[in-house]
């Protein structure tokens, strides 16, 4: 379960701040507190809430083992978001958004399946084989490939769910989201519309205090997640390796014990014992009778 969000540690950095109220978007009204100096306060008590509640199921994704793609390319927010993003070890976008992301993603593999054949090359020594300006032009579109899709390396498929920081800056990743149906979490300040995305964190998305509170407590909500799989993973290869322990012994007991478990009757040493005394005085009885027939016989003839 997600950690509890403290409504002072959000005041303290900053989350409440909005925009400027001429530049506000109606659909906010209902995370809005009040108006103040012309700049829109947003309630912390609805972005508390807002925060577990993403937390929680951010958990469950990471906990499922999907990726989730962290999206934030405005300047206060690229370190951040790269730093808390490699802490959960999630893949990030902090550079222009590559068209085509997540509708192409078979494109953007290829770019990435393009930067792991330079390195080969590289290595196997191809590379010092070409000539100085043709090393030159690899070597830059490495660094471009780098800079722009270095940080989805690892990302094989489409990522489980979006983080973004500021809807307005990032409409291309969220319209690329919704047209395959990809869930998306975002900071929404008050002027973008909340509508746009399945899980709204109201929050000032401007200033880096803000950016940090809120994304760090995504991050150790995604970290939560994943150490519930390992933990997960780790019972079930106990359970598994417990098993094949108790097959391997069931296998090398003896027959008559495994008779004996698959209900089978197996006569023992007593029962044949007292079977054998039950015959042998059975025996002496017919003796007994025989001989005082005998005598009783005996004296007639006598007589």
């Amino acid at each position: 379960m997600a950690n509890k969000v403290e409504v002072k540690e959000l005041l303290d950095a900053g989350v409440h701040f909005g925009h400027l109220t001429r530049r506000w978007n109606p659909n906010m009204a209902p995370y809005i507190y009040m108006e103040r100096n012309g700049i829109h306060i947003i309630n912390l008590y609805k972005s508390a809430a807002k925060m577990q509640e993403a937390g929680e199921a951010l958990a469950k994704i990471a906990a499922s083992g999907r990726k989730i793609l962290f999206v934030a390319t405005k300047k206060q927010a690229k370190e951040i978001v790269a730093e808390q993003a490699e802490k959960a070890n999630m893949p990030y976008i902090t550079e222009r958004w590559p068209g085509g992301m997540l509708t192409n993603f078979v494109t953007i593999r290829k770019a990435v399946k393009k930067m792991a054949s330079i390195d080969r090359m590289k290595k196997d020594g191809t590379f010092n084989t070409l000539s100085k300006k043709e090393r030159l032009q690899v070597d830059r579109l490495r660094a471009k490939l780098e800079k722009n899709l270095g940080s989805i390396s690892e990302m094989s498929r489409l990522p489980g769910a979006l983080f973004v920081v500021d809807i307005t800056r990032e409409h291309i990743a969220i319209k690329e989201a919704q047209k395959l149906n990809i869930p998306i979490f975002a900071m929404v300040d008050t002027n973008s519309d909340p509508r746009e995305v399945e899980y709204v964190i109201p929050s000032n998305d401007d200033a880096s205090k803000s950016i940090n509170k809120v994304v760090s407590y995504a991050a150790d909500a995604i970290v939560e997640g994943l150490s519930e799989r390992k933990a997960s993973k780790d019972t079930k290869k106990a359970e598994k390796e417990e098993k094949e322990v108790k097959e391997e012994k069931a296998a090398k007991e003896p027959k008559a014990k495994v008779a004996k478990t698959e209900d089978v009757e197996v006569p023992s040493k007593d029962a044949e014992d007292k079977k054998a005394m039950k015959e042998a005085q059975e025996e002496v009885k017919l003796e007994n009778k025989q001989e005082t027939l005998d005598k009783a016989k005996s004296s007639n003839e006598e007589e």
